[in-house]
């Protein structure tokens, strides 16, 4: 069948204080899968970058004086907006991005339940009652801590889960009374920007919600005074960048992990098998979460190999546009080349491939490993790509204390049957969370995602964004 002739590429203009504006240079955003041109991004200049900064900080009374009932129901009028244009946007994000059809789609769908439950959270904002009578200077006072918007808020966001990411920061930065300065991945521009058109269709006030396109400007941002939050979703290495930066601002950091998932004996072998393949091959492995490190109990871990590369060979890999296609590329060939190496090198090491790589400019296969070393940096690094290792265990003790010592600490899973191992994992693994039956890469959008040490700092899910998008007020009545 003949495919339709593809658009000619769209221009994205950038919007700030209420405009949209075109940019002096712009770059091609090219389609991983094709090669071909899918849109032109603006490249933001430091006078753009001031305008909106301006822009933002001008309006932030405006957005404060917002009731919340108000806010609430802009966010479900952009819901609204956002569900009518699921199409558009997910297929824009699969061509930037090479994400298969199939989950764009439910990205976007996902994202307007997002923006929904943002509307919930905005008028469940409250602060807390001080009991001042257990003193003596205190007694026959009333106390309140209050909660106020922080003002402007930077958001800075990743390309692999593009749309659902952006929302994850502007919905709450919404929701709270804030104004943002959205700066996307510029290796998919142009279905944020359509989410964007959503929003902004749904009444959002002059000057709430700019957006800057291109990473020259990203320093500018989130080191100008006038920005009040910093939230960040990316590598370690940019995250720590901007730690080091902010100064005194808050921030909330989302970064990377190498998602440690365990399979105990008494768990449901096959169920692991599946959702650890699963769990690995999605998004072409580029999720922070991505299940990378699997430990098995020797007693089980051949009958979990054989099942794990039973269902690694039945995912079916192709053009992302396709709607079979369960699997697309990574973002470029650049990276499915960084990712290769990685295998490469570990294999040098030592390591066996028992499913082995195979790349086609930005598309490459499942890969598991056996018989790796700690060391090896695609076990210890993170390696963002469709690639695993399997690891036997006797003792999880030792496994544990590793895991809670090394630098990273995003989420972990855990397969079993036993209460007594759920808890103590719980107890004794230092991660942001510990998904019982599940992979390290299980999330749903209202809970508290983030991690700790170099995984980040902060949680997202909207009541927990709101919390750090706010800032605390003591209010003593004497």
């Amino acid at each position: 069948m003949n495919e339709a002739p593809r658009p000619e590429p769209q221009r994205i203009p950038m919007h700030i204080g209420g405009t949209w504006r075109d940019a002096e240079h712009y770059q091609e955003v090219r389609d991983p899968y094709r090669g071909e041109v899918v849109a032109l991004a603006p490249m933001a200049t430091a006078r753009d970058c001031d305008d909106a900064l301006r822009a933002a900080h001008d309006a932030r009374a405006i957005m404060a004086a917002i009731p919340g009932h108000e806010r609430a129901a802009l966010l479900r009028r952009a819901a609204d907006k956002l569900t009518q244009r699921v199409d558009p946007i997910a297929r824009a994000m699969t061509r930037e991005t090479g994400k298969a059809l199939r989950d764009s789609i439910v990205e976007t769908q996902r994202t307007a339940d997002l923006l929904r439950l943002c509307a919930e959270e905005a008028i469940r904002i409250q602060g807390e009652h001080i009991p001042m009578d257990g003193t003596t200077i205190g007694a026959g006072k009333l106390a309140f801590m209050m909660r106020y918007p922080v003002g402007v808020v930077a958001a800075i966001t990743p390309f692999n889960s593009p749309v659902n990411l952006a929302a994850h920061k502007v919905g709450p930065a919404l929701a709270a009374g804030n104004c943002v300065v959205l700066k996307p991945s510029p290796k998919a521009p142009l279905c944020v920007h359509l989410f964007i058109e959503a929003l902004l269709e749904a009444g959002v006030p002059a000057g709430a919600v700019n957006t800057l396109y291109g990473d020259a400007v990203a320093p500018q941002l989130v080191k100008d005074v006038r920005v009040d939050f910093v939230s960040f979703t990316g590598s370690v290495r940019v995250g720590k960048l901007i730690r080091n930066a902010v100064g005194m601002k808050r921030v909330a950091l989302e970064l990377g992990g190498v998602g440690p998932t365990f399979v105990h004996h008494d768990a449901d072998v096959l169920a692991a098998a599946k959702a650890s393949a699963r769990n690995a091959m999605a998004l072409a492995g580029q999720s922070c979460a991505s299940v990378q490190n699997v430990f098995v109990h020797r007693k089980v871990h051949d009958r979990f190999l054989d099942a794990l590369c039973a269902e690694m060979d039945i995912i079916r890999l192709g053009d992302p546009l396709d709607l079979a296609t369960e699997v697309g590329t990574l973002i470029d060939e650049e990276a499915a080349r960084r990712v290769e190496a990685m295998l490469e090198g570990a294999v040098a090491s030592g390591a066996r491939a028992v499913r082995g790589w195979k790349r086609e400019g930005a598309q490459l296969t499942g890969t598991i490993l056996t018989g790796v070393q700690p060391e090896m940096p695609a076990v210890c690094e993170e390696i963002f790509g469709p690639a695993m290792s399997v690891q036997p265990y006797e003792d999880i003790d030792p496994l544990f204390k590793a895991i809670s010592a090394s630098p990273l600490g995003l989420q972990a899973g855990i397969f079993t049957n036993s209460l007594d191992l759920a808890l103590a994992a719980m107890r004794n693994l230092r991660t942001g969370g510990v998904i019982v039956n599940a992979t390290s890469r299980w999330r749903s959008d209202q809970m508290p995602y983030g991690g700790v040490k170099d995984s980040g700092m902060g949680r997202e899910g909207p009541k927990f964004s709101i919390r750090d998008m706010t800032e605390e007020r003591l209010f003593v009545l004497n």
